[in-house]
C-alpha cells in the first residue's frame, strides 16, 4: 500500500505520518515512512539545492524534483511496495503540480506529465491532502527555524498552491482524503485511519 501526506508548508504531514507508521505498526504490518524531497541519498543532495540553495529558475526546479522522484521511486518506494510494506511518504507529485505548477506558475500538465515519466506511472493508494488556511500556516512557521526556499514565499504564492491541492483533490475523489489541517492532531489522525482502514482489507 502506497500512502501520501500532501499539504502546504506546516500543515502536519510529518506529525501525521509518524502517527500513521505507529498505528499501522501497531496492527502487525512492514511500513516504510520516507519523503521527498530527501528520501534517497540523491534526494538529500536535491533537497539542499532547491530548499537552502541559491536561486534555482523554476524549470530547474521542476526537473530536479522530478529526478529525485525517479530515484527514490526506483530504490525505495517500489521495492518496498513489492515486499509487501505499507509505504508513507511525506510529499509526492500532487505537491510538484502544486508547488511548480500553481506556485511558480508553470504549466501543471507538463509538470505532473514530467512526474508521470519518472515514476513510470505509479500513483498512491490513497492521498491524504492536509488542508491549511496560509495564514494559519504562516503563524505556525513563526516558532520555527530559518525557513528556506519555498516556506519563506509570499502569501500569494501559498495562496496558488492550496487551490492547486484542492482542485487536484476535487478532480480525483477516490485518491484524496482532504482533513481540515486546523483541528487537533489526534481527531486528524482518527479521520485517516478511518480511511486507510478498508485499504488493509483483503
Amino acid at each position: 500500500m502506497f500512502l501520501t501526506l500532501e499539504g502546504g508548508d506546516a500543515a502536519g504531514k510529518t506529525t501525521q505520518a509518524v502517527a500513521l507508521e505507529r498505528w499501522l505498526t501497531g496492527l502487525g504490518r512492514t511500513v516504510v515512512r520516507t519523503r521527498e524531497p530527501g528520501g534517497t541519498p540523491l534526494g538529500q543532495t536535491v533537497r539542499d539545492l532547491v530548499l537552502h540553495g541559491d536561486h534555482v529558475a523554476p524549470r530547474a526546479e521542476a526537473l530536479l524534483y522530478a529526478a529525485d522522484r525517479a530515484q527514490h521511486v526506483a530504490s525505495v518506494v517500489r521495492p518496498a511496495l513489492e515486499r509487501g510494506d505499507v509505504v508513507i511518504q511525506d510529499r509526492y507529485l500532487d505537491s510538484s503540480v502544486a508547488y511548480q505548477g500553481a506556485g511558480r506558475v508553470l504549466d501543471p500538465e507538463e509538470v505532473r506529465g514530467l512526474s508521470t515519466w519518472a515514476t513510470e506511472g505509479l500513483l498512491p493508494d490513497l492521498t491524504v491532502l492536509l488542508d491549511l488556511d496560509p495564514a494559519s500556516a504562516r503563524d505556525r512557521r513563526s516558532g520555527r527555524a530559518a525557513e528556506d526556499r519555498l516556506e519563506s514565499e509570499q502569501d500569494e504564492f501559498h495562496s496558488r498552491v492550496r487551490d492547486a491541492f484542492l482542485a487536484l483533490a476535487a478532480a480525483e475523489p477516490r485518491r484524496f482524503l482532504v482533513v481540515d489541517a486546523d483541528r487537533p492532531a489526534e481527531a486528524i489522525a482518527a479521520d485517516i485511519r478511518r480511511a486507510v482502514q478498508p485499504l488493509l482489507e483483503p
